[in-house]
């Protein structure tokens, strides 16, 4: 995962493009992401389904053991319909939300310049959620999508969890629950669902219960799923599809779009549909761990090389957060208690 940038920047300056795409480990990028998508393989589509609630819960992680006074907290959002769900960050849904709204403020300014640059300001501190999880139960499939400039897939059969089901009953703001049991991915959860909201959805890669999981922890409750919220999906929400990219109009007339590295732009998961991206590319765990080693090596560069892939021109630049004051090196989250413990399936 890429560190916390204090701001993204993107420039579109036609003629910058040439110099860049002449430096030797750029063109080594280029070639090794347009390998990547040459072998992908193709999606079969999968047809959307209509969202009817969206749930929001309070994600807390004790990633580092020695810090357990210090875990990472995040919103999260589960969008469900009868036979597919979407789990995602409901933090990066706003920052990317926050983030359009700056640029489209900052274009109104700069309508006509040949070199715009805009300049994003974070509004969440540390780190989001980057993976979003399709589930879809009646096939049993679950589909991993995570943006590195471009959308990619990652398809494999969901997850089979042997739960069992208890006796033990608890109200969560008024909504009735019952308990659950598994050991999954190395941990021993327990799980409320609720059998009145009839979703076989959960959050994260948790699913499988006759019944919405509103809420669910591991015994040591170093992980928890605390449920913060719920909505039925209306039919205003018809209006709120993904958004396009911001375009901007150059001074000889030539439009250019924008992409903003690492996250969303749009309200795709806010609509009354849950569907993948129809720009995605499927591709494999394998051939995507290579991609995201590529970025972590030269963040800028591979997005860089993303953008001429990708047919766009311009270029990019990345400014990292400012480091602690005397401080030499760049501050690391220490990560030793995955959410995965194990690669049980």
């Amino acid at each position: 995962m890429l560190k916390p940038f204090s701001y993204y920047e993107y420039f579109v300056d036609l003629r910058k493009l040439n110099r860049i795409l002449l430096k030797p480990n750029i063109m080594k990028l280029i070639l090794t992401t347009c390998l990547a998508m040459g072998i992908t393989l193709s999606l079969k589509a999968q047809s959307p389904d209509k969202a009817l609630a969206r749930v929001r819960y309070t994600f807390t992680h004790i990633q580092d053991t020695t810090q357990k006074d210090k875990p990472h907290t995040e919103n999260m959002l589960l969008v469900t319909g009868k036979n597919a769900s979407v789990y995602t960050s409901y933090d990066k849904i706003n920052e990317a939300l926050n983030a359009q709204k700056q640029i489209e403020e900052q274009i109104k300014n700069q309508t006509g310049n040949s070199n715009v640059k805009i300049e994003l300001k974070r509004q969440t501190k540390g780190s989001v959620t980057q993976a979003d999880y399709f589930f879809f139960a009646n096939e049993r499939k679950l589909i991993t999508k995570e943006k590195l400039f471009n959308n990619y897939l990652v398809e494999e059969a969901a997850p089979k969890i042997d739960w069992k089901i208890l006796k033990d009953t608890m109200s969560f703001s008024g909504i009735p629950c019952q308990k659950a049991t598994a050991n999954f991915k190395g941990r021993n959860w327990i799980a409320w669902f609720a059998t009145e909201l009839p979703f076989q959805s959960g959050p994260w890669k948790l699913n499988g219960l006759p019944g919405l999981i509103v809420e669910a922890y591991d015994e040591k409750k170093e992980v928890k799923f605390e449920f913060a919220g719920l909505e039925n999906v209306t039919a205003s929400d018809e209006k709120n599809t993904s958004a396009d990219e911001p375009k901007v109009t150059m001074a000889n007339g030539a439009v250019a779009g924008i992409k903003i590295v690492g996250m969303d732009v749009g309200t795709s998961y806010l609509g009354s549909e849950i569907k993948l991206p129809a720009d995605a590319i499927k591709t494999t765990r394998k051939e995507l761990d290579k991609l995201k080693e590529a970025r972590d090596k030269d963040p800028q560069g591979f997005m860089q090389a993303q953008m001429a892939a990708s047919g766009m021109q311009g270029s990019f630049k990345m400014n990292a957060a400012p480091r602690p004051a005397g401080s030499t090196a760049a501050v690391k989250s220490e990560i030793n208690n995955p959410l995965e413990i194990s690669s049980q399936k």
